[in-house]
């Protein structure tokens, strides 16, 4: 690689690629995700999402948000990947949400690795949820996993979405094998939003009103938005 070349203009090069791999490889996996979202939210029923650490902002993105849906749910890990290692953990937190069968769940883990996605999914596996895994197959698959099942989230998800990430996350290499710029950020936002955008296609073209809230920084935005929160004030947590 190039180490002269402006550090900025490499790393949008390499976004760019990546995002072009996902769109190439994993359309048929994003085609059914957005399927699955599109079955829940014309059945009024709730996609959770979960995401550890940095994770935890993709599963946000989803949540209550200008172009998102309204059915989205965030199992919020409060210790922003703290107790992600604990056996355990995932049961417990899953206690305080009420997940059921008909529901849909997404977690964000870029290693799925760690004990706290692979458990939320055979959690969630238990109770008939039906799961899908945003992760890196070539990371996770160089990585032994930290669990106690001694499997991957890649493994025990009903569906995966590769991020097309490398080993390590970080891709931008520097001057003294320094490496900087993950991209398992950008890659998730981008894979998260392309779901809803073809969940609502789906909607479009069942016939059915997606929604979808608007900003609440347009005029008519909050009347619109209040209306679609009428229907779940007392379904998801934080609202």
């Amino acid at each position: 690689m190039n180490t002269t070349e402006n550090p900025v203009a490499r790393y949008q090069k390499i976004l760019n690629e990546t995002f072009e791999r996902i769109a190439q490889t994993q359309a048929e996996a994003l085609k059914t995700a957005g399927r699955w979202v599109a079955d829940r939210v014309q059945a009024g029923n709730l996609i959770y999402t979960l995401g550890s650490g940095h994770s935890l902002l993709i599963a946000t993105e989803l949540y209550y948000r200008a172009g998102g849906l309204q059915n989205f749910d965030v199992l919020h890990d409060k210790t922003f990947g703290r107790a992600e290692r604990l056996p355990g953990y995932a049961k417990a937190l899953l206690e305080s949400y009420p997940l059921k069968a008909e529901d849909l769940l997404i977690i964000v883990s870029n290693s799925g690795r760690n004990e706290l996605p692979v458990e939320m999914a055979l959690e969630a596996g238990a109770r008939g949820t039906k799961t899908i895994a945003i992760t890196s197959l070539a990371h996770s698959l160089a990585a032994a996993p930290r669990t106690v099942s001694g499997k991957r989230l890649c493994e025990v998800a009903d569906l995966v979405i590769d991020n097309c990430g490398v080993v390590g996350d970080a891709s931008v290499e520097l001057g003294g094998a320094v490496t900087v710029c993950p991209t398992s950020t950008a890659a998730g936002i981008f894979i998260a939003n392309s779901i809803v955008a073809l969940a609502t296609q789906e909607l479009l073209d069942r016939g059915f009103d997606p929604p979808v809230f608007a900003s609440a920084n347009v005029d008519a935005g909050d009347a619109k938005n209040q209306a679609l929160l009428r229907f779940l004030r007392e379904r998801i947590r934080g609202l």
